[in-house]
């Protein structure tokens, strides 16, 4: 079986309906639609083929779920020092306090922990290592800048949809993006929302800036921020729009402590608005590998600050 049980797939929305940068997402059975969940346990060849399908795989419960949820206790016990979870609550939790965060303070902190052996072990964990040399048929190649972000529930913070090789043009295509929820992560909390079959789009819109870039210099041609790119490197801040325009739906999911996403570096994604109804903090990371023997974006072997660009 490539994918689990149906009564283990997450439900079509949350009660009150997903949102992205001001925008509600249809549920719409032609809309809106479920991530297909797929046991780690078929094989790697077997997920190679459906990464080729889909453009991304869901590979349920691959990590030691105690492993991530300690982690995210540990980072959370250290942000804590700028206010941001309830005073007294177990970290783990990431019960968003009420208030009064230090964002200057949080985000000092955050850099901290992205430069951090913890970081680097939980990165580089043993069974995600050996099955990404599997997956990649060599050595695989962890770029040294890899990004961690906490969403804080009722705020606006939401990525606007995009596919990642935008950022990094300077290497090879045949990059892996595995995103991790630290912790569990029902759809209510913002986790990344997938544009179905849009790895074949990202190809097109990837050929067609590269038909339009050939006046470019050579750094222009690499950068999400040149005169061809919309701002930011963004397909677009509107989901819904989006879904309408290439007659797709954007797959949810309730994410759980111990499940690993690979994307496709042409699959459109996005986050959503967290909307936790218990208070608490989203936490992920997301992370590139590619074969070693293949060409370095040499932007990406710095570690990942805020405001680089990328």
């Amino acid at each position: 079986m490539s994918s689990l049980a149906l009564d283990q797939q997450p439900a079509l929305a949350p009660a009150t309906g997903l949102v992205a940068n001001g925008k509600v997402l249809s549920t719409a059975a032609n809309r809106m639609g479920a991530l297909v969940p797929t046991d780690p346990l078929i094989g790697v060849e077997a997920v190679r083929k459906l990464y080729r399908e889909q453009g991304y795989v869901w590979l349920k419960g691959f990590l030691d779920p105690e492993a991530v949820n300690a982690f995210r206790g540990w980072v959370f016990a250290h942000l804590a020092r700028a206010g941001l979870i309830e005073a007294g609550s177990d970290p783990t939790v990431g019960l968003s306090a009420p208030g009064g965060l230090d964002r200057g303070y949080a985000d000092r902190i955050l850099m901290s922990i992205v430069r951090s052996v913890a970081f680097e072990g939980f990165c580089a964990q043993p069974r995600l290592a050996q099955f990404m040399d599997e997956f990649l048929r060599g050595i695989s190649y962890l770029h040294k800048r890899k990004i961690m972000r906490f969403t804080q529930p009722d705020t606006t913070t939401a990525t606007p949809a995009h596919y990642d090789l935008v950022y990094l043009r300077g290497g090879t295509s045949r990059l892996v993006t595995a995103w991790i929820p630290i912790g569990d992560t029902p759809a209510d909390m913002g986790g990344l929302v997938y544009l179905e079959g849009s790895h074949a789009i990202g190809v097109r819109m990837e050929e067609e800036f590269a038909r339009n870039s050939l006046d470019l210099s050579a750094e222009e041609r690499i950068s999400a921020f040149n005169r061809n790119m919309t701002e930011g490197g963004w397909v677009s801040k509107d989901l819904p729009e989006m879904a309408d325009r290439f007659d797709a739906r954007w797959l949810i999911a309730d994410y759980e402590a111990g499940d690993v996403v690979l994307h496709s570096p042409y699959m459109i994604h996005a986050s959503t608005t967290n909307q936790s109804a218990a208070n608490r903090i989203r936490l992920s990371t997301d992370i590139r590998y590619q074969n070693v023997d293949d060409e370095i974006d040499a932007r990406w072997s710095n570690h990942w600050s805020l405001g680089d660009m990328l």
